[in-house]
Protein backbone atom coordinates (compact mmCIF):
# COMPACT_ATOMS: atom_id res chain seq x y z
CA UNK A 1 0.00 0.00 0.00
CA UNK A 2 1.19 3.62 -1.08
CA UNK A 3 2.59 5.54 1.68
CA UNK A 4 0.48 8.28 2.56
CA UNK A 5 2.67 10.39 4.38
CA UNK A 6 3.27 14.27 3.53
CA UNK A 7 6.01 15.67 1.36
CA UNK A 8 8.11 17.85 3.04
CA UNK A 9 9.04 20.65 0.59
CA UNK A 10 10.75 23.82 1.12
CA UNK A 11 9.28 26.98 1.32
CA UNK A 12 11.04 30.35 1.57
CA UNK A 13 10.36 32.90 4.15
CA UNK A 14 9.94 32.34 7.75
CA UNK A 15 7.01 30.19 7.69
CA UNK A 16 5.57 27.68 5.57
CA UNK A 17 3.65 28.69 2.87
CA UNK A 18 1.28 25.86 0.77
CA UNK A 19 0.63 27.95 -1.99
CA UNK A 20 4.36 28.79 -2.61
CA UNK A 21 5.55 25.15 -1.63
CA UNK A 22 2.35 23.55 -4.12
CA UNK A 23 3.84 26.42 -6.99
CA UNK A 24 7.49 25.16 -6.47
CA UNK A 25 6.48 21.59 -6.71
CA UNK A 26 4.26 21.96 -10.20
CA UNK A 27 6.26 25.10 -11.83
CA UNK A 28 9.28 22.97 -13.06
CA UNK A 29 8.25 23.26 -16.83
CA UNK A 30 7.07 20.16 -18.12
CA UNK A 31 5.93 18.71 -14.24
CA UNK A 32 2.09 19.81 -15.05
CA UNK A 33 1.76 18.36 -18.04
CA UNK A 34 2.49 15.45 -17.65
CA UNK A 35 0.43 15.21 -14.63
CA UNK A 36 -2.27 16.44 -16.55
CA UNK A 37 -1.85 13.75 -19.63
CA UNK A 38 -1.16 11.18 -17.16
CA UNK A 39 -4.83 11.87 -15.63
CA UNK A 40 -5.96 12.31 -19.17
CA UNK A 41 -5.12 9.13 -20.47
CA UNK A 42 -4.32 6.85 -17.69
CA UNK A 43 -0.85 5.40 -17.34
CA UNK A 44 1.52 5.54 -20.35
CA UNK A 45 4.29 3.77 -21.85
CA UNK A 46 7.32 6.32 -22.25
CA UNK A 47 6.86 6.62 -26.24
CA UNK A 48 3.39 6.97 -25.93
CA UNK A 49 3.72 9.57 -23.18
CA UNK A 50 6.47 11.71 -25.27
CA UNK A 51 4.26 11.93 -28.12
CA UNK A 52 1.13 13.54 -25.30
CA UNK A 53 3.16 15.67 -24.05
CA UNK A 54 4.56 17.02 -27.58
CA UNK A 55 7.73 19.00 -27.81
CA UNK A 56 9.66 17.65 -24.80
CA UNK A 57 13.03 15.96 -25.69
CA UNK A 58 13.53 12.13 -24.28
CA UNK A 59 16.31 13.52 -21.97
CA UNK A 60 14.04 16.59 -20.32
CA UNK A 61 11.25 13.95 -20.13
CA UNK A 62 13.16 11.24 -18.31
CA UNK A 63 14.41 13.54 -15.95
CA UNK A 64 11.41 14.81 -15.34
CA UNK A 65 9.50 11.62 -14.74
CA UNK A 66 12.06 10.78 -12.53
CA UNK A 67 11.56 14.19 -10.44
CA UNK A 68 8.05 13.31 -10.34
CA UNK A 69 8.97 9.39 -9.29
CA UNK A 70 11.24 10.89 -6.55
CA UNK A 71 8.17 13.28 -5.63
CA UNK A 72 5.88 10.46 -5.18
CA UNK A 73 3.78 11.78 -7.73
CA UNK A 74 3.96 9.12 -10.66
CA UNK A 75 4.81 5.56 -10.66
CA UNK A 76 7.25 3.42 -12.64
CA UNK A 77 6.23 0.05 -13.39
CA UNK A 78 8.55 -2.39 -15.73
CA UNK A 79 5.34 -4.44 -17.47
CA UNK A 80 7.76 -6.27 -19.96
CA UNK A 81 11.03 -7.49 -19.29
CA UNK A 82 12.20 -8.67 -22.66
CA UNK A 83 11.70 -6.20 -24.73
CA UNK A 84 11.88 -3.88 -21.91
CA UNK A 85 8.38 -2.10 -21.42
CA UNK A 86 8.35 0.39 -18.96
CA UNK A 87 4.76 2.27 -17.50
CA UNK A 88 3.81 5.38 -15.64
CA UNK A 89 0.62 6.42 -14.17
CA UNK A 90 -0.03 8.63 -11.20
CA UNK A 91 -0.05 7.47 -7.54
CA UNK A 92 -2.54 8.44 -5.60
CA UNK A 93 -0.95 11.89 -4.56
CA UNK A 94 -0.39 12.44 -8.35
CA UNK A 95 -4.34 11.78 -9.04
CA UNK A 96 -4.93 14.09 -5.84
CA UNK A 97 -3.87 17.02 -8.00
CA UNK A 98 -6.88 16.61 -10.66
CA UNK A 99 -9.08 19.22 -8.98
CA UNK A 100 -5.83 21.66 -9.31
CA UNK A 101 -4.89 20.86 -12.57
CA UNK A 102 -8.46 20.84 -13.89
CA UNK A 103 -8.75 24.23 -12.58
CA UNK A 104 -5.28 25.49 -14.42
CA UNK A 105 -7.08 24.19 -17.53
CA UNK A 106 -10.38 25.55 -17.27
CA UNK A 107 -9.11 29.26 -16.37
CA UNK A 108 -6.57 29.43 -18.98
CA UNK A 109 -9.44 28.14 -21.51
CA UNK A 110 -11.72 31.37 -19.83
CA UNK A 111 -9.08 33.38 -19.75
CA UNK A 112 -5.64 32.93 -22.30
CA UNK A 113 -5.67 32.63 -26.05
CA UNK A 114 -2.98 31.20 -27.94
CA UNK A 115 -0.03 34.14 -29.31
CA UNK A 116 -0.25 35.06 -32.93
CA UNK A 117 4.03 34.71 -32.28
CA UNK A 118 6.51 33.64 -29.84
CA UNK A 119 7.22 37.22 -29.13
CA UNK A 120 3.72 37.99 -27.43
CA UNK A 121 3.69 35.38 -25.24
CA UNK A 122 3.68 35.97 -21.66
CA UNK A 123 5.58 32.70 -20.74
Amino acid sequence: MEDQQELEVWCAGEEWCPITSTATLLGKKWHTVIVHRLLENGPLGFNALEEEVGGISSKVLSDALEDLEEKRLVDREIVSEKPVRVEYSLTDLGQSLEPVITAMRDWGRDHLAAASDESASVV
